[in-house]
């Protein structure tokens, strides 16, 4: 590939991404499609008003890169957690260390590499890309100290800047856990594999047991059931109910006849179940419907204080270590429930199969991979293949496929990684939602460091080992050049993996789709299911990760590609802080977790950088810089090990000390016995309509939360105060985001 094909792809590219940011920063500014645009800050506030044609609306601004940029990392927490938080400190942390990487290489190293060997040289856009890598410097250069030299800087920046983040974001966690002093879920320990008992029940051999060996600490226990078909009627149902829950209430019929009796029902057909579980209100809601069809082996144990919790979930319960298995419980809102009731001697089988269909899966993904490589190498195809050569007497054309087609279909295949990733994680067993989400991220991480990374390189040097090999002698050059050369099509797997997607993040199509066809179609006015969406972070911290692994191999062996990269994480971090505050909705996190994973992968980028570095130098003949190379191996890999015994249990475990002295202040200003109230109707295994949602949406219609928990509606309307009271809060938002777009 030479540079006018690397051009025609960034061109390409550039005016796709022109053309989306414009486009959404018209789109966002109707009124109509609030709800894509601005989920996060409307959350469940259904909007009803509409605005007057103004011809502003249709006139690209910059608005919201400015208020991005204003945004405090307060605000950003507010908003999406620590989780965000991490995040953005990711895409902080890669600016600063390619910052530092593309004025070293561009200035020191890209200049040894053009004139690395005597040669005429061509013009720059008929120049082909391999003369900007090291495979262009001759064999025992002296010059090779520079690139080792620039490794070394790299490397020592690199560690103090994930030193830095490492220990600031210890200390973020921590924070995050003393600043929830009423988080249930440090009181509460899972239990699974519960032994069957013929003489009693699960519930029984609970309470028997940790009665007996925890009476000190032990407060309550709360079974798991199987709701199989139940509970998928009871999660439609509150669909259901938030679709109607904004809208007024004789709406729902069209007459007024309804309210009379005389259609054969009452103005509101339906009751609102109380979210209190049974030990709360004494007797059960579901009791009648027979909704808890079966005890599963697993139980949610509530402790008195936090560190009874921590030791009862890391102590060994029963000398069977299958038996009686804690772990702390998840947030009751990032519980998945559905696999509590998995049998906890199946979990291993389950993990065993997914891992097997993981790896058969990227066997089999090698398929498109070869091809977009044979695609991306189609001047060494047409040697092989004489009938190919007809395409090269269109120049454009051959720039338009070796440039940006292979980019593009390696894009589109990726595209069903993430769900079946997620499917698998799913399988595996997880018992929080979050938790199923990091496992998903990790394997869609391993599986672009494979297939997009590695086996590019491969299939790279397979294809060209059959054009030009032809002796065993030109195997080690061959070798050598096989990751330089590949630079050429990861330059345009950054401009179209990168940019254009982050283009389309901003526009959300899939959103706007679904809400064009709610409206246009369904005829639904006030949709509130649009832009309700979590963070993908199983998709995008992997794809960030990968560009990081990217920026590092391709640093001193490419370095022409760190100003593409560069750009894309600047954008990236504009508009993931944009998203963040505006679009996504935070009902679950993990305190932080991803970043012992940012952490590993990066230390992996640098090891693998140094190790190729490492081959190419003694590829290259140079005894010096390959001597050099060894001793920064051994210093990146203690530098690790120093990390991951300071910052990483931190991040696996609540410390004792911090947990202690939360129960001490709890204790002496009397709010324990709040918190013990509070764990009995905190975990509430089957979702309802509940009386605070009701509340919520119309607060004169449901009963204080001091009642039995079911009221009928069929004789209150709507009140004056809370219809003036909801039009307030959504003309605020209004102004709000009114005030974003115009300035």
């Amino acid at each position: 590939m030479n540079i006018s094909a690397l051009l025609t792809s960034a061109g390409i590219n550039i005016t796709i991404c022109v053309v989306l940011l414009s486009l959404y920063s018209i789109l966002r500014k109707q009124p109509s499609l609030v709800n894509v645009y601005f989920g996060q800050r409307l959350a469940q506030v259904q909007s009803k008003r509409h605005d007057l044609f103004c011809f502003d609306r249709l006139v690209p601004s910059a608005s919201w890169i400015l208020k991005a940029c204003e945004t405090s990392e307060e605000e950003i927490f507010s908003a999406g957690g620590l989780d965000a938080v991490v995040f953005l400190r990711m895409l902080v942390f890669s600016i600063r260390i390619f910052s530092i990487a593309a004025i070293i290489c561009i200035f020191l190293v890209l200049p040894l590499n053009y004139f690395g060997q005597e040669m005429q040289h061509k013009q720059i856009p008929s120049e082909s890309l391999d003369v900007f890598t090291i495979g262009n410097v001759k064999l025992g250069s002296r010059w090779l100290w520079a690139h080792c030299l620039a490794l070394y800087v790299i490397s020592f920046c690199a560690c103090i800047l994930l030193y830095t983040e490492y220990k600031s974001i210890t200390k973020k966690r921590l924070a995050y856990v003393t600043g929830s002093p009423l988080n249930p879920s440090q009181f509460t320990v899972l239990v699974r594999a519960i032994p069957w008992s013929s003489g009693e029940s699960y519930s029984d051999s609970v309470r028997k047991f940790f009665s007996n060996y925890y009476a000190s600490s032990y407060l309550s226990h709360q079974m798991v059931y199987q709701s199989g078909t139940v509970q998928k009627l009871m999660n439609d149902a509150e669909k259901i109910y938030r679709m109607l829950k904004s809208a007024p209430m004789e709406q729902h019929c069209g007459l007024s006849l309804m309210r009379c009796g005389l259609c054969g029902g009452t103005a509101q057909p339906f009751k609102v179940l109380s979210s209190e579980p049974e030990s709360a209100n004494g007797r059960s809601d579901y009791a009648d419907s027979d909704l808890r069809e079966k005890e599963c082996a697993a139980a949610l144990i509530f402790f008195r204080t936090r560190y009874a919790a921590l030791v009862a979930s890391q102590a060994l319960q029963s000398p069977n270590p299958m038996l009686w298995v804690t772990d702390l419980a998840p947030e009751p809102k990032d519980i998945y429930w559905t696999n509590l009731c998995v049998s906890y001697r199946l979990l291993w089988i389950r993990r065993t199969a997914t891992l097997l269909a993981s790896v058969l899966f990227m066997i089999f993904y090698l398929v498109p991979v070869t091809i977009v490589q044979s695609i991306a190498h189609l001047d060494k195809l047409q040697k092989i293949f004489p009938f190919l050569r007809g395409i090269s007497e269109r120049k454009f054309l051959i720039q338009l496929i070796t440039g940006y087609l292979p980019s593009v279909i390696l894009m589109l295949f990726l595209y069903i990684v993430p769900p079946l990733m997620m499917l698998f994680s799913t399988l595996e067993g997880s018992i929080s939602r979050s938790g199923r989400k990091r496992s998903a991220c990790i394997k869609i991480l391993y599986f672009l460091i494979w297939n997009v990374f590695f086996a590019q390189i491969f299939t790279g040097t397979a294809i060209d080992r059959v054009g030009k090999i032809s002796s065993a002698k030109d195997i080690p050059n061959q070798l050598a050049r096989a990751v330089p050369s590949a630079a050429t099509f990861f330059m345009t797997y950054v401009l179209t993996s990168g940019w254009a997607s982050l283009s389309c993040e901003l526009v959300q199509p899939f959103a706007l789709l679904c809400h064009l066809f709610e409206r246009f179609v369904l005829r639904n006015k006030d949709d509130p299911s649009c832009g309700t969406y979590t963070f993908p972070y199983h998709t995008e911290v992997s794809r960030v990760l990968l560009f990081v692994l990217l920026g590092f191999t391709f640093s001193i062996l490419a370095p022409l590609m760190l100003p593409f990269l560069l750009v894309y994480f600047l954008l990236a971090y504009l508009v993931y802080r944009n998203q963040i505050l505006n679009v996504y909705i935070t009902k679950y996190q993990t305190g932080g977790l991803y970043w012992p994973v940012v952490h590993k992968t990066t230390i992996f980028s640098l090891v693998l950088t140094q190790i190729i570095a490492l081959g190419v130098f003694g590829l290259k003949e140079s005894t010096v810089a390959s001597s050099f190379t060894i001793p920064l191996i051994i210093c990146t890999l203690l530098f690790n090990e120093y990390c991951r015994r300071r910052f990483q249990p931190v991040f696996t475990s609540f410390p004792a000390q911090v947990l202690i002295e939360m129960d001490w202040q709890d204790q002496q200003c009397g709010r324990m016995e709040e918190i013990h109230q509070q764990l009995r109707s905190a975990y509430y295994q089957f979702t309802s309509i509940s009386s605070k949602q009701c509340k919520a949406a119309h607060p004169s219609h449901c009963e204080s939360e001091d009642g039995d928990g079911v009221q009928d509606l069929e004789d209150k309307a709507p009140g004056e105060k809370s219809t003036i009271v909801q039009e307030t809060q959504v003309e605020r938002l209004h102004l709000e985001i009114e005030e974003l777009n115009v300035k």
